[in-house]
């Protein structure tokens, strides 16, 4: 026996399940996007004080704190559009963003070692890439995972 509310999910229903996960991956991820950038700013202002001058020598100028939290926002708003096109297009877009964002990361890495700045620079660089990445991958990564089951 069926009752009247019982309904087939047809193309409709699925448009508003994906508008509603991309929705969701969209909030999550902006929400994680200023923490990972607050965090980096923080980490960079800490370092900063305990003596790092974040000096490169090609020109002899100082990375500015607003300059961590501008190139911060700006690159984790980009993985949040990432996820966003794997949401839409991958079969398993967790994984493909995983995997995705840990070969970005890795790549980021490179960077810092060809500043040619001083090894406390260099290293807190490299730290301070780790930074966001550790808030935004294992957030949007959760976030795709719901969104896909």
């Amino acid at each position: 026996m069926s009752s009247t509310s019982d309904t087939i999910a047809g193309p409709a229903t699925r448009r508003a399940d994906r508008g509603h996960r991309f929705r969701r991956l969209a909030g999550t991820g902006l929400i994680a996007a200023l923490a990972a950038t607050a965090a980096t700013t923080l980490a960079a202002a800490l370092a900063r004080a305990g003596g790092v001058d974040f000096e490169i020598p090609d020109g002899g100028e100082t990375i500015p704190l607003p300059g961590f939290a501008v190139v911060t926002g700006f690159f984790s708003i980009v993985g949040v559009v990432i996820a966003a096109a794997l949401l839409r297009w991958a079969a398993r877009p967790a994984e493909r963003f995983r995997w995705t964002a840990l070969s970005l990361t890795a790549i980021s890495l490179v960077p810092p070692f060809l500043s040619g700045a001083d090894t406390a620079t260099v290293a807190t660089l490299l730290g301070l890439h780790l930074v966001p990445a550790s808030v935004m991958i294992p957030t949007l990564v959760r976030s795709l995972r719901a969104g896909t089951g």
